[in-house]
């Protein structure tokens, strides 16, 4: 899912009439400084990350002049909350607090329902997952008969919510459900909802986060990568995305995980797996022989042979990396000979830029023989060092990462022989 943070998904509570405190994001000490100062009143500094539990975590402070916002933001920016480092703060009005409420939405993908759950809760401020459950009210949403206004002013009146803010919270939890139908999302948050002491009822929080799959019909979302990604994208991330932005047969996952600096100080392979889980097999066992891996990278779901040759090609263009490993460690009902030709295109392209390069190819199921005829037809001539396994060691990961530890050690030591000849 693509996730937003709280002052993204503020933005579009604003458009969708919803209340929220006046604020403005900042990226330095200064600018929440100056923030704190255009809003002239009390504020809160809020760690902006896709993560919660950042109260708890020290990224949540209070401050009652713009000095006090600069030292609050000066503390916050740069920590890092269940490993994700905090690079903005939301200054934000600070609100005289009477009663907090939760109201969140969340597709349900059980088969008895199949669709979005609207929750309610008068004990807002908690995790929804630790209110005792009398007291949330939900409703599955009948997609073809909608929601009503009377079905919200119902859920927050068996709550308790009487009087003047009756007709507030139920406004808000109607207008929220028509935000996740118009923006497709998988799970949209306010937590908390507040009542003010002067009357107001407004959202304190967002949590959003759209559906993958319709992020092609929401450009103004200015989305780069369309799945949960939580940090910026690198020109490396960006390439690999677009294989799957604009070709939807099979899959073709790809993500940087190691900075090109830290790759370049030897001992990462570029990695290429064939299924989630497989892929996993082959990480472990990697890691085990003393490897690492400097992408992710899963081609799997029938993915046509272009598809895997620019995935092949983009793992190759690391500088850096000691090896290239194939780790289909799965028995793929996928007609395979699409892997095979789009392996040798790259791997022909690619290898005699390296001579003596390490390329172990592990690659077997549907159309198995043909696609080992393929490979080993189509790679014999070249000057690198190639070895091709097939079902045989589909379960002996422990077997084949020893032998890209041990033809990465070989290739290392000619490359160190080269140099020492120059």
């Amino acid at each position: 899912m693509a996730k937003f943070l709280e002052y993204q998904g503020k933005e579009f509570f604003k458009q969708s009439k919803i209340p929220i405190p006046e604020g403005i994001v900042a990226s330095t000490p200064e600018e929440a400084k100056a923030a704190a100062k255009k809003l002239a009143r009390p504020v809160m500094v809020k760690a902006q990350v896709h993560a919660g539990g950042r109260g708890k975590a020290g990224g949540v402070k209070f401050a009652d002049t713009p000095d006090e916002a600069e030292a609050r933001a000066r503390e916050i920016l740069g920590m890092d909350i269940k490993g994700l480092e905090v690079k903005q703060v939301l200054v934000e009005e600070q609100l005289d607090i009477v009663q907090e409420f939760y109201v969140g939405i969340i597709i349900n993908s059980a088969q008895e329902v199949r669709g979005p759950v609207l929750m309610f809760s008068p004990d807002g401020g908690m995790d929804i997952e630790s209110v005792s459950s009398d007291r949330i009210s939900t409703l599955n949403v009948d997609v073809v008969k909608g929601l009503m206004p009377y079905d919200t002013l119902n859920m927050a009146a068996s709550m308790g919510v009487a009087g003047k803010p009756l007709r507030q919270v139920a406004d808000i939890i109607f207008k929220l459900f028509k935000m996740f139908q118009k923006l497709d999302c998988r799970t949209l948050e306010i937590n908390p909802l507040v009542l003010t002491a002067d009357g107001r009822v407004i959202a304190a929080d967002c949590r959003m986060a759209v559906d993958d799959q319709a992020l092609f019909r929401h450009p103004e979302m200015g989305i780069k990568i369309g799945r949960e990604f939580l940090k910026e994208p690198t020109e490396f991330d960006l390439i690999g995305w677009s294989f799957e932005a604009s070709d939807f047969r099979g899959t073709s996952y790809v993500a940087e995980m190691t900075p090109p600096e830290v790759v370049a100080k030897g001992g990462y392979v570029g990695y290429h797996g064939i299924g989630g889980g497989a892929a996993m097999i082959g990480m472990d066992a990697l890691n085990k022989v003393g490897l690492k891996i400097a992408d992710y990278a899963d081609t799997s779901g029938n993915p046509t042979a272009s598809k895997v040759y620019r995935t092949t090609k983009l793992i190759l263009s690391q500088p850096g990396i000691d090896a290239y490993f194939l780790a289909g460690f799965m028995m793929a009902n996928q007609e395979q000979w699409h892997h095979a030709h789009g392996l040798v295109k790259a791997l022909r392209e690619e290898l005699p830029k390296k001579p003596g390069f390490p390329a172990v190819l592990l690659l077997c199921g549907n159309k198995e023989k043909e696609s080992q005829e393929i490979l080993k037809e189509g790679l014999a001539d070249l000057d690198a060092r190639i070895e091709i396994y097939d079902r045989e060691r589909v379960y002996d990961a422990t077997f084949i990462a020893g032998r890209v530890k041990a033809l990465v050690d070989e290739y290392k030591k000619d490359q160190s022989v080269s140099q020492g000849d120059n």
